[in-house]
């Protein structure tokens, strides 16, 4: 029993360190985010500074339009990640359902492409973009989703899928559900966790997106939160505590939504 409580302890401990290390460089980034502006990066990890004042924040808004470029970034992950979630799980669905030799084939393929480069598919989509009529649009950079985003998400899907068994599909099939019913209804419910997974994938893959608004927009009034961070960067590249503070409210909202999904990941069936 006292073993038994001393594992527990220890596991408990273990756990608190690594969260620790992980959150210390949050924690930094807002520590320097309050100090005043101007003030020279610290060389140390000093997370109790002297002096702590708020006006960094309040500069930000005054340097660039902070909450239009927050809602263009809103607007992206808004189309982009339910899109994800519905062409990446039937993506995955329907690769469960087939032959295990072509399932095998598949995640081949799928592997495959998960090692070609970003960078090889940039010329290519700026000229589809601009064919097709989206270019320097929302819609460019949400487009991705529309494959589901990442063959990785994809193959994440076809994994929470194929470990269901069967006999639960051939059950349903007997009372008469079809294809999208099985999905709707077997598939999707079973696979929750890894539906929230992706969800939180895609929004920090799509709210963090750099290279696409450089890339396929041209119209400062489409501009995202990467942008930002990059104009108030040449506005000056020494003021660090404006930097962290524009870092801080950047990653507001992708901490607000790993939090609000945080009990349904942490829930077990």
């Amino acid at each position: 029993m006292k073993r038994s409580s001393f594992n527990t302890l220890l596991t408990r401990t273990l756990q608190v360190l690594i969260a620790a290390l992980f959150l210390l460089p949050i924690i930094w980034m807002i520590t320097a985010a309050l100090i005043p502006p101007g003030s020279p990066l610290p060389r140390s990890l000093d997370l109790t500074p002297d002096e702590i004042t708020l006006e960094n924040f309040t500069h930000i808004w005054r340097l660039v339009p902070i909450s239009h470029f927050t809602l263009n970034s809103l607007r992206v992950v808004a189309l982009a990640v339910p899109i994800t979630l519905l062409t990446g799980s039937w993506a995955g669905f329907a690769m469960s359902q087939l032959p295990r030799s072509s399932q095998r084939r598949l995640v081949v393929i799928s592997l495959i492409v998960l090692m070609i480069p970003g960078i090889a598919l940039w010329s290519t989509r700026f000229v589809l973009y601009r064919e097709i009529g989206i270019y320097n649009s929302i819609w460019a950079l949400a487009a991705p989703a529309l494959m589901g985003t990442s063959p990785f998400f994809v193959l994440m899907f076809y994994r929470a899928f194929r470990r269901i068994p069967r006999e639960v599909y051939e059950s349903a099939r007997l009372d008469g559900a079809g294809v999208i019913q099985l999905w709707r209804l077997i598939a999707l419910p079973i696979a929750r966790p890894t539906v929230i997974g992706v969800a939180l994938l895609s929004f920090i893959y799509y709210w963090g997106d750099f290279i696409s608004p450089l890339l396929y927009l041209q119209s400062e009034k489409n501009y995202t939160l990467p942008i930002a961070l990059q104009l108030l960067q040449q506005m000056g590249r020494s003021d660090w505590s404006l930097l962290m503070a524009a870092s801080v409210t950047t990653l507001a909202v992708p901490m607000a939504f790993f939090f609000i999904l945080q009990p349904f990941i942490a829930t077990r069936e």
